[in-house]
């Protein structure tokens, strides 16, 4: 008599299995947001790894003597030639100021990011900031956020 009661007691109630379904589902509703502007964050930053030499294009030809003033793509010697799956298009405007265009990232809106430079140190400092204001902060890279 014993073992039966052993043994009708083995397993999980409909009840402990509900309160665990219902965990799970708070749990995948709190993380699938986070995950979702995870994914989308590092596609904007991919676009500024591309920005990258850009950046390096504007700081060579400003430590060769050449002003930021009247800096562009063919001044600083830089083409940008294909478009990335997140970055459509990086353009060195005047004052050495860079945009860097996303596409493709999944988001509401696509982000386009200006960096600017600062020579007041005697280097080159660099401030990103994104001009499209549909663009949630939780899907910027930390750089360029408000």
């Amino acid at each position: 008599m014993n073992n039966m009661k052993r043994a009708a007691q083995k397993g999980f109630t409909l009840i402990e299995l509900m309160i665990v379904i219902a965990i799970l589902g708070i749990l995948i509703a709190i993380a699938l947001p986070a995950y979702q502007d995870y994914s989308i964050r590092t596609k904007n930053s991919e676009c500024l790894s591309v920005a990258a030499a850009a950046k390096l294009a504007v700081a060579e030809t400003w430590s060769s003597g050449v002003t930021l003033t009247g800096m562009t793509d063919a001044i600083a010697g830089y083409d940008f030639d294909t478009a990335s799956d997140y970055c459509a298009d990086v353009a060195i405007g005047t004052g050495g100021v860079i945009t860097a265009t996303t596409i493709n990232t999944g988001g509401d809106a696509m982000a386009i990011f200006t960096l600017t430079p600062d020579t007041e140190a005697g280097r080159i400092d660099w401030t990103c900031a994104n001009t499209v204001a549909a663009v949630p902060a939780a899907q910027l890279p930390s750089e360029c956020r408000p």
